[in-house]
């Protein structure tokens, strides 16, 4: 089961999940990513510290997104993934793609 919410703040929308994203909930982490840039809303947090799994699914939902608001002088950015969710990142050199920060409160300021 995967658990979302969203938030506008002042510079940036934050994003934050918890469960295991898989090829059964990524799709729901897609529509999260895509609802707020849809909107306009091209700066984001995605905060995983509640994110115990993330499969290559997963993955493809973050970089579509982060394609996304590329396309629009947007960022996407990565608060406090789990050492399980890191290692799969460095795996497959999304932390050289998306710049990650220890806390969302980091990640936020960063814009």
């Amino acid at each position: 089961m995967l658990e979302v919410s969203v938030a506008g703040l002042e510079n940036a929308t934050l994003i934050e999940v918890s469960g295991r994203v898989d090829s059964m909930t990524a799709n729901q982490l897609g529509e999260a990513l895509s609802n707020p840039i849809d909107d306009g809303h091209v700066n984001i947090v995605l905060d995983l510290s509640g994110v115990d799994y993330m499969s290559s699914a997963g993955l493809r939902e973050i970089i579509a997104a982060l394609k996304k608001v590329k396309r629009v002088a947007g960022d996407l950015r990565i608060a406090q993934p789990s050492s399980r969710v890191m290692e799969v990142f460095e795996m497959a050199g999304i932390d050289t793609l998306v710049r990650i920060f220890a806390s969302r409160v980091e990640a936020v300021e960063s814009y």
